[in-house]
């Protein structure tokens, strides 16, 4: 169902904008639509984007596909980040591609499952944290949506998971090792399990170790992102680090606007 509001611009600088929402009793969902609609509104006929993956990127794919069907967009070329996207944006007439055809991507849009006072993420709870940090790294433009749950004092905040994909083999092996690395906060390495209690299998045929209850700021992220990546087994974390160009943050309150200093 399309929501009936009427932003209303209060305060705007080059790093913060603030729009006023008049709607009331807006669930969670909806809160997730309008930062995914408000996205799509940096999206221009001719662009290639990166399509995201999760609940409200699924917004802003629909809003997309959505545009496109009315004619106000044209020579939309959309890279997925998951085939669960894939499916959708086929789904909806939207053109598809891969990095191979098209290296530099104009814009990708995304959810995030936490977001730092920096604009630091953490990404990959819904599984598909690689084929995302590739994508989105290849854009000219990242532009994250969330609702305001998601904002966080610090990565690792909301001592939720944070994901590390890995390869199947030996996995106990690796999880021990991303514990040990990380002990000193507190933080638990489980396996990620799915259907019938069997290990969770991204896209790309790999296991993910969620790390949890992370209990103390873990300082220089970059040093930890590192020291992660250079565990053998390990194939990449959901720690997206200086990445996002801009932050769409809803709220009850209203919408608001971060940019990367």
């Amino acid at each position: 169902m399309a929501l009936a509001y009427d932003p209303l611009f209060i305060t705007s600088d080059k790093s913060s904008t603030e729009i006023s929402l008049a709607s009331i009793n807006l669930t969670q969902d909806d809160l997730k639509r309008i930062a995914a609609y408000k996205a799509v509104e940096f999206v221009q006929s001719g662009m290639v984007l990166g399509l995201g993956t999760g609940s409200t990127a699924k917004h802003a794919v629909d809003r997309i596909g959505e545009l496109l069907r009315q004619g106000k967009l044209e020579n939309i070329v959309g890279i997925p980040t998951s085939k669960k996207t894939q499916e959708q944006a086929l789904s909806l007439g939207i053109p598809l591609s891969d990095l191979d055809s098209h290296p530099v991507i104009d814009l990708s849009i995304d959810g995030a499952d936490e977001v730092d006072p920096d604009l630091n993420l953490v990404k990959g709870r819904g599984g598909s944290l690689l084929r995302e940090k590739m994508i989105e790294g290849a854009s000219k433009k990242f532009v994250v949506i969330v609702d305001e749950s998601k904002m966080v004092k610090h990565i690792g905040g909301s001592r939720l998971a944070l994901p590390v994909e890995i390869v199947p083999f030996c996995w106990r092996f690796t999880a021990e090792k991303l514990r040990g690395l990380l002990e000193g906060y507190g933080c638990e390495a489980n396996l990620r399990l799915g259907e019938k209690g069997k290990p969770f299998v991204t896209d790309n045929g790999n296991y993910i170790v969620d790390l949890v209850n992370v209990e103390k700021d873990m300082g220089d992220l970059g040093l930890v992102s590192d020291a992660i990546l250079r565990l053998p087994g390990v194939v990449e974390h959901g720690m997206f680090l200086d990445m996002a160009s801009t932050v769409i943050i809803a709220g009850e309150l209203g919408v608001k606007i971060k940019n990367k200093h």
